[in-house]
């Protein structure tokens, strides 16, 4: 064949574009503001929204009680499947700072709760060692929650916090009544509109923070 030929060969049919390229340029990059980011990619940060997914949610907020544990300010972490379907997560750590955040202009607690990338596993002041998504878990758990609810015992007071639909605080941090213990609760039910089912399985939780248990004992 000759390059006339080649030249006046008809294009190939399946070569040619069927429809024109979407445009690429500024109006194409999307900002989300906050937790936003994770209720739209919620794979990016617990790996799927099936039963996988689902659990990670507890072993985050876990893991944040086991460093408490490595600290060695904690001996005691109690997880609990309530009969609504949230799980309710217990230790007898330091608790959750409660003090105004000297950037943020809210309390510490709603920080950690409401803020990607914040925590104490960044400085290395916090935490000589420290497991999960490293100050993103908990913040993740509560935008992918209908509703969160934090109790810090800390100061000598107790202190709470009520979150809904992704995180939204639903008043700041208030001050309750006085205690000499220490340590922080989560209780969150996770979103059905997120994940493919919401019940969670006894059997996959035990076998984990029984190796939890193995490993850090």
């Amino acid at each position: 064949m000759t390059s006339d030929s080649l030249d006046s060969a008809p294009a190939d049919p399946n070569l040619t574009p069927e429809k024109t390229p979407v445009e690429y340029g500024a109006d194409a990059i999307q900002v989300l503001e906050g937790l936003e980011a994770v209720r739209k990619r919620p794979g990016m940060y617990i790996g799927s929204t099936g039963p996988r997914g689902l659990h990670h949610l507890v072993y985050e907020i876990v893991d944040n009680s086991v460093d408490e544990a490595l600290a060695g300010y904690c001996d005691t972490i109690d997880v609990a499947i309530l009969e609504d379907g949230a799980v309710r997560v217990v230790d007898n750590g330091r608790g959750i700072p409660v003090d105004m955040h000297r950037t943020e202009g809210k309390s510490t607690v709603e920080v950690v709760l409401t803020v990607l990338h914040a925590g104490g596993k960044f400085g290395g002041g916090g935490y000589a060692v420290s497991g999960g998504l490293h100050g993103v878990g908990s913040s993740v758990v509560n935008a992918l929650s209908t509703r969160l609810e934090v109790e810090v015992r800390r100061q000598g007071y107790v202190w709470r916090q009520s979150y809904r639909n992704g995180g939204v605080p639903q008043a700041p941090l208030e001050r309750g009544e006085e205690s000499a213990e220490t340590g922080t609760t989560i209780t969150f039910w996770p979103d059905p509109l997120i994940f493919e089912s919401v019940d969670f399985d006894y059997d996959t939780l035990r076998t984990r923070f029984q190796q939890m248990a193995f490993l850090n004992k």
